[in-house]
């Protein structure tokens, strides 16, 4: 196994034949126009409380960019701070790795059984794959991530990972699987969701009470004291991080901050970014470790698996300052009519498109980078300037270069490049194309719009509508008018 092996979902099809099929899902279009422009429409209302929302945007973007070029050097003060307070540290190189020392982490304990707190990492992983091939089984406390467990599902969302379910397919689940899992669901349950909260509540209390072990992720981690801090909106992660005797927490390399003051920006740029609210309802944060208040015993695993690789690129390593809030994923018309399993990967959306193919390697992901229309609603978004449009771009221009090379033939999309290079050269041969292709638009037109155009060309006209362009160029226009009506 290699870096990043487990970000893309093995077997998954290619971004354009994935969303073919997501685009055919009403269903799946309906729930996330209604939860996306939800979160939307939540985030535009609190950011617009703040007059000082661009001046934190700015700041947030600062601090990330600063840590991200010395980030060896907090690394190792996070080391030292944690081991100073009682904790363990343990680094991984690759996602192998992190599941083997999480595995014998909780092989040590004896316990079979852990709690699961949300997180990305883990999932980037495949930790809860590893530890069940272990005996070991992990049960998820979010209850997003507990409808996508109980589904035998995937996430699609970073912060609602089952924002493609309704409420009905939700009480199915519950009604189906919860009783293989634990407590079940009862048995005239409703698709109400106090009720379905409940049945969660219920199916999840006794695993915290009976639990010795849970995994978390980090959201952030301070290098001065070697503070981590979860945010949280129902309560589980609470749980989870207070009750068990061992606390194991995946985290990935680029979530430390230098200092704790650095948390006053991002605790503010988060809760707005990613639900809409002031401040998350949950905000917990600790040091090693407290004798006999909480876990007796803490293990902090960073984890690298592509990170280090994606830091070696000037511009494509403007992603890893993603704080996770989904705010990207919100505002992208790609997204809200696709969803997140069109991907194929534990992360979705924009920034899926620009993290995932340079964690495992764009030859591995390459059509992720297309899968935009580089409209820049994701740059407008991000709570800390990460110009996903720029590195959409950069990583386009890699992901040809990787098809083309040791080709000895060229690939149809080089030639096609190079004659539009060409021509792109050339006022007149671009005028001549010009006059050609409004012809022939003309002459595949009906109503005002292009339904069809022939051979290669279909591909485009099958999946958008693109207006006729007008008879005269605005070049012939301008040309013509300068002619007849001199340079005034």
């Amino acid at each position: 196994m290699t870096a990043g092996d487990n970000v893309v979902w093995l077997g998954a099809p290619g971004f354009p034949e994935a969303a073919r099929t997501a685009l055919a899902d009403t269903t799946l279009r309906t729930n996330l126009r209604r939860a996306t422009t939800t979160i939307r429409d939540r985030r535009l209302a609190v950011t617009a409380e703040l007059d000082d929302w661009e001046r934190l945007r700015e700041a947030g973007e600062a601090i990330k960019r600063t840590t991200l070029r010395h980030l060896d050097h907090h690394l190792t003060r996070l080391e030292e701070a944690v081991t100073r307070a009682g904790g363990h540290v343990h680094w991984a190189a690759d996602a192998a790795e992190a599941n083997r020392i999480v595995t014998d982490l909780v092989r040590a304990t004896g316990e079979t059984e852990v709690l699961k707190i949300k997180s990305m990492a883990t999932q980037e992983i495949g930790l809860n794959e590893a530890l069940d091939a272990a005996g070991i089984r992990a049960y998820e406390t979010d209850l997003a991530e507990l409808i996508v467990q109980l589904g035998d599902d995937r996430p699609s969302h970073i912060l609602v990972p089952a924002i493609h379910r309704g409420r009905s397919e939700i009480r199915e689940i519950f009604r189906r699987e919860m009783g293989k899992w634990g407590r079940a669901a009862p048995a005239d349950l409703t698709d109400d969701p106090r009720d379905l909260a409940e049945a969660a509540r219920l199916h999840l209390r006794e695993k915290f009470l009976r639990a010795k072990v849970a995994v978390s992720g980090a959201n952030f981690a301070t290098a001065d004291t070697g503070t981590v801090c979860v945010v949280e909106s129902e309560g589980n992660g609470r749980m989870c991080l207070t009750l068990p005797d061992t606390l194991i927490t995946v985290m990935g390399i680029e979530k430390v901050l230098p200092s704790s003051t650095d948390l006053e920006v991002f605790l503010q740029l988060l809760p707005r970014s990613s639900t809409g609210e002031r401040m998350n309802p949950y905000t917990s944060m600790w040091t090693g470790v407290t004798p006999g208040d909480g876990p007796q015993t803490f293990h902090l695993v960073l984890l690298d698996n592509g990170r280090t690789a994606t830091l070696k690129d000037t511009v494509g390593r403007q992603a890893l300052a993603c704080i996770r809030c989904s705010a990207c994923l919100n505002v992208c018309p790609v997204y809200e009519r696709t969803g997140g399993h069109a991907y194929g990967s534990v992360y979705a959306g924009p920034i899926g498109a620009v993290l995932t193919p340079q964690l495992v390697g764009v030859e591995h992901a390459d059509t992720l980078p297309f899968a935009s229309t580089l409209c820049g609603a994701c740059y407008d978004a991000c709570p800390v300037r990460i110009d996903i449009p720029e590195i959409l771009v950069h990583l386009r221009a890699k992901a040809v270069e990787a098809k083309a090379d040791g080709r000895l033939v060229p690939t149809a999309e080089s030639l096609a490049m190079g004659a539009a290079a060409a021509v792109l050269r050339s006022p007149a041969g671009l005028g001549l194309l010009q006059r050609a292709a409004a012809w022939a638009a003309r002459l595949y037109g009906r109503g005002g719009r292009i339904h069809r155009l022939p051979g290669p060309l279909s591909r485009w006209s099958a999946t958008r509508d693109t207006p006729v362009p007008p008879a005269e160029s605005f070049r012939s226009w301008w040309r013509r008018t300068r002619e007849e009506g001199g340079k005034g």
